[in-house]
């Protein structure tokens, strides 16, 4: 039987008095890429910044056996978590090979004496940025930025990492490089959580998917199961379908 890395029990998430995600329950086991798909406002975004601690939240969040509910930002960086936010959040005026060390700040404080040896494996899975090393993040197209994200994120040698839209605003040829670099950490054995409006992508890459709608999980299971269900295909992949005659 698989164990869980993350266990999140009705958890409760808002901004201000807005409640958005009104008790959310699901589970992402080791090596595994699930999905959360979903419309627009439907609480995506939401439910990996209060995994992330940068939202009060209530429930119950057990990561890697831990309970981290009360835990900070900064201890739950530590502890393995890493997220690669919709807007990249670069330091544009640093070089790219800046940026991805600065990225390994977590292997570095935990004392682990080849963390340098993250850049070479990020630059394995992204040549572009090998490249372009001493350029500044803010000169980069935005496919290169959100290598370069992609990158920083592995630097922290994360247990779990969380990605918030990552064909946001990508070109189609763009994301079928950020997918297939999605493939290849799977492949691997890294955990991820993946947090995304293209349904048919994520699906693709997932293990197991989540429909999120209205701060609820309305549909879970195996992402093969879910690209095939009628409803799912109705309203997130349907205009993808090939149309008949």
């Amino acid at each position: 039987m698989t164990t869980s890395l993350l266990q999140v029990e009705a958890l409760h998430a808002g901004y201000g008095r807005a409640e958005v995600l009104t008790g959310l329950d699901f589970h992402l086991p080791h090596g595994q890429v699930v999905t959360v798909i979903g419309p627009n406002g439907a609480g995506k975004s939401t439910t990996l910044n209060a995994l992330m601690g940068l939202l009060p939240a209530r429930g119950r969040i057990v990561f890697d056996g831990q309970d981290v509910a009360d835990a900070t930002l900064e201890e739950r960086v530590m502890m393995g978590l890493a997220l690669v936010p919709e807007k990249r959040e670069l330091f544009g005026t640093m070089p790219v090979e800046d940026n991805l060390v600065l990225g390994g700040f977590r292997p570095m404080k935990l004392g682990m004496s080849n963390w340098r040896g993250g850049l070479d494996r990020v630059y394995e899975l992204f040549p572009r940025l090998k490249e372009r090393r001493t350029q500044l993040a803010g000169t980069l197209s935005g496919g290169e930025r959100q290598m370069l994200a992609l990158g920083r994120a592995l630097m922290s040698q994360p247990k779990l990492l969380m990605l918030d839209e990552p064909s946001l605003g990508l070109a189609p040829l763009v994301v079928r490089e950020i997918f297939e670099i999605i493939k290849r950490l799977r492949a691997q054995g890294v955990s991820i959580l993946l947090v995304e409006q293209n349904a048919r992508a994520a699906l693709e890459v997932a293990d197991y998917g989540y429909v999120l709608e209205t701060g609820e999980i309305s549909l879970h299971g195996p992402a093969s199961q879910l690209a095939g269900d009628p409803r799912v295909i109705e309203t997130y992949l349907g205009a993808a379908r090939p149309q008949p005659g």
